[in-house]
Order: structure tokens, then C-alpha cells, then sequence
């Protein structure tokens, strides 16, 4: 890819954040709870992609993801943990595409540990698919202007003779 000297790059300094480093098992298992948790942040951040479509402009809002995430494995860790450890070995264990299902009661075992000490309770099925309205403290962008051309054609006035369709409209005639 080509860029030019106006674009900027963020340094190395704006990108370093410490990272969640676990296995895709363990987000798997805490990810009904992970996301109900920091469902504000990452909310927030897919709103700010989507509208100005450059990621270098959302940083702030990603790292606020990321430190929910971890937040919320500190919590669990602290709560937890026994619960949420039972689980995901469970899930690593019971089945090569880590399904949920023969999992069933460590599951429950741990989303009431959850509900008791962080009072978090497990979204339904669906929940994360459900349309929300975000009230976002960012400005909304402005919306992109539509290109002016040099050679423009403007159209037909709208009082402009219509002839007929030559060899007839698709339009149903009666």
C-alpha cells in the first residue's frame, strides 16, 4: 500500500497497551459475561469505527475495550476463579469444538458465582443481536459531501415535455 507524507501514523507509544493473553478457550467460556460487562466500551468503539471509518481515530476508545477486559479477568479471578477454571477445562475437554453443551452444569456452577459476588447476570441467546441506540459523548461526524464535478450535466427540468415511451413503458396500462 502507498501513502503519502500527510497521512499519520500513530507511534509505537499511542499502539503499546498490555494485552489480554488468553487462550481462545477462556475468552470462549467468559464470553456471554465478558460481554455484557464491557458492553458500553465496545459499544462505543464499533460506533466510533463504523462512523469515521478510520481506526487510527478510535485508539482511545480500543484501549478502553481492552482495559475492560481485563477489569473484568481481575474480577473473575478474584471471585471466581475455581468456578470459571471448572468450566473452561470442562469446554477444552469435553468436546474438540469447544461446544457449551456437555458443559452444561459447570456452566451453571459458575454464572451463579457471577450472579452472587459480581452481580452479573448471563444475557439470554440473542441479546448481543438485538438492535440498542448508543448515546455516544462524541459528536456526531459530519456527513461526506457529495463530489462537485467540473462538467456537471444537470437533468431535465421537472415541468420538461415527456414523450411517450417509444416502444411502450413497463408500467401496466389499463
Amino acid at each position: 500500500m502507498v501513502i503519502t507524507n500527510n497521512v499519520n501514523i500513530p507511534s509505537d507509544e499511542e499502539l503499546t497497551v498490555q494485552e489480554v493473553n488468553l487462550s481462545g478457550v477462556v475468552l470462549r467460556a467468559a464470553s456471554f459475561h465478558l460481554g455484557k460487562y464491557c458492553e458500553d466500551a465496545n459499544n462505543e468503539f464499533m460506533l466510533c469505527r463504523r462512523e469515521l471509518n478510520d481506526p487510527r481515530k478510535c485508539l482511545d476508545e480500543g484501549k478502553a475495550v481492552t482495559n475492560c477486559s481485563l477489569e473484568f479477568f481481575r474480577k473473575v479471578k478474584s471471585s471466581c476463579f475455581r468456578e470459571f477454571t471448572d468450566f473452561y477445562n470442562c469446554i477444552d475437554k469435553s468436546s474438540p469444538s469447544y461446544e457449551f453443551e456437555p458443559c452444561r452444569k459447570t456452566q451453571k456452577i459458575f454464572d451463579q458465582c457471577m450472579i452472587d459476588n459480581l452481580n452479573l447476570e448471563r444475557p439470554p441467546y440473542g441479546y448481543f443481536c438485538e438492535v440498542k441506540i448508543v448515546d455516544s459523548a462524541r459528536p456526531k461526524p459530519e456527513p461526506p459531501k457529495k463530489p462537485v464535478y467540473s462538467d456537471f450535466t444537470p437533468g431535465l427540468p421537472e415541468d420538461a415535455p415527456k414523450p411517450p415511451a417509444k416502444y411502450g413503458g413497463r408500467q401496466i396500462q389499463n
